[in-house]
């Protein structure tokens, strides 16, 4: 089993939720997040004055997955979360030891 955590543009996340379901990949969790990495923030302006603000709004998706679809899941939403431009996020993978559904007992992937 393997743990996607993607940060993506937050204006993606529905395109993004709309390709995961049409893959049929289920169970997702969704967080709004703020940081800063090539963009280096961005500035705006308030009643003639420049704002700089550090920190870039994101959203955070954590996915659990078997190994044998993470492929798949990768390639769903780089071409889901993808606008060719700085910012569009970043995909990082960790290997998930175990899986626990607390309702029914289940472990490993049935867990999933």
């Amino acid at each position: 089993m393997k743990m996607l955590i993607a940060m993506i543009q937050p204006h993606k996340l529905e395109v993004v939720k709309q390709a995961l379901i049409e893959h049929e990949f289920i169970g997702i969790t969704v967080s709004d997040v703020q940081g800063f990495g090539r963009q280096k923030g961005r500035v705006e302006l308030y009643r003639g004055a420049e704002y700089l603000y550090d920190y870039v709004p994101k959203v955070k998706l954590e996915i659990a997955v078997e190994a044998a679809r993470l492929p798949l899941l990768v390639d769903v939403l780089t071409h889901a979360a993808k606008t060719g431009k700085i910012g569009d996020g970043k995909i990082f993978i960790t290997s998930l030891d175990q899986a626990h559904r607390i309702r029914s007992g289940e472990i490993g992937p049935e867990a999933l």
